[in-house]
C-alpha cells in the first residue's frame, strides 16, 4: 500500500525556458532549470552544485547534458551525465548514451543508446605511451596499485 521508496522531490525552478524558445549554444546553470523549449547545445550544472534539469514533454535538447540530478519527459539527442539520479517519464526519448548512479524509468520510455551504471569508486585512468626502442604501444595505468 505504501512504499518506502524514497521520491525526489524538484527543488525550485529558477531558469525556465519557454515553449516558443529556442536556444543555440551551451547553457550553463545552477539550481532549478526548467526546459519547455529547445536547446541546441551542451547543457551543464556548475560542478558540485545539487541542480536539477526538468525537461518537459514539450522540450528538445540537442547536446549533451552534465547535470547532477534529471528528470526528463521530453527529447535528447546527445549522451546524458548524472551524478545523482535521472528520471525518465514515460515519453522521454534519449538518443545516446545514460550515464547514471540511481535511474527510474517509466514503461514507454526510449534509450537509443547504452545505460551505463557510474560506481561510487573511481575509474582508474589509463594513459597511452609510445616507448622510444620499440614500435609498441603501452599502456600504463596511473595512480592504481595491484
Amino acid at each position: 500500500m505504501f512504499s518506502n521508496r524514497k521520491k525526489f522531490r524538484a527543488t525550485k525552478i529558477d531558469s525556465l525556458i519557454g515553449k516558443n524558445t529556442e536556444l543555440d549554444g551551451d547553457v550553463r546553470f545552477a539550481g532549478g532549470l526548467h526546459v519547455d523549449g529547445i536547446i541546441r547545445g551542451n547543457v551543464m550544472a556548475e560542478a558540485e552544485s545539487p541542480s536539477v534539469l526538468t525537461l518537459s514533454d514539450h522540450g528538445t535538447i540537442e547536446g549533451e547534458v552534465r547535470v547532477p540530478n534529471i528528470v526528463l519527459n521530453g527529447m535528447v539527442t546527445g549522451d546524458v551525465h548524472a551524478s545523482g539520479y535521472v528520471e525518465l517519464a514515460s515519453s522521454a526519448r534519449v538518443n545516446g548514451n545514460v550515464y547514471y548512479t540511481l535511474i527510474e524509468m517509466a514503461m514507454g520510455a526510449e534509450v537509443n543508446g547504452n545505460l551505463v551504471r557510474l560506481s561510487d569508486a573511481v575509474e582508474p585512468k589509463v594513459a597511452v605511451t609510445h616507448t622510444r626502442h620499440q614500435d609498441v604501444v603501452e599502456e600504463e595505468r596511473v595512480g592504481v596499485t595491484e
